[in-house]
């Protein structure tokens, strides 16, 4: 059986962005967007969503043990969170004076710049 690759629209948070937890054990809580995957719609948010996992011994890490990660997190259950007011907002994009796409907060309506 194969998997089937599924198209995905354009994003609404982009690596660098502050974001809110909306949904989960980490509800609330407010990170960076360290990366973005695309093709699974998830993104790794800094001090979200920490496992621990076990590492093996290896000649780059000598004793092993238990290190603590971030683990992706679904798109859906992030919101970005505006600059000016700090408060979660939706995001919209809409064409500037030079002809290009621009993220903009539905909240307040003000341009949201990049990273």
């Amino acid at each position: 059986m194969t998997k089937q690759k599924i198209s995905v629209g354009k994003l609404r948070v982009r690596k660098g962005d502050t974001v809110v937890v909306t949904a989960g054990n980490d509800k609330g809580k407010k990170g960076k967007v360290l990366e973005i995957i695309k093709e699974k719609n998830r993104a790794i948010v800094e001090k979200v969503n920490i496992i621990t996992k076990h590492v093996k011994p290896s000649a780059n890490h000598p004793e092993g043990g238990i290190e603590k990660t971030e683990a992706s997190i679904h798109i859906s259950n992030i919101m970005l969170v505006d600059p000016a007011t700090g408060e979660p907002t939706k995001v919209g994009r809409k064409l500037n004076d030079d002809g290009k796409l621009q993220r903009f907060s539905k909240k307040n309506g003000e341009l949201i710049k990049n990273g």
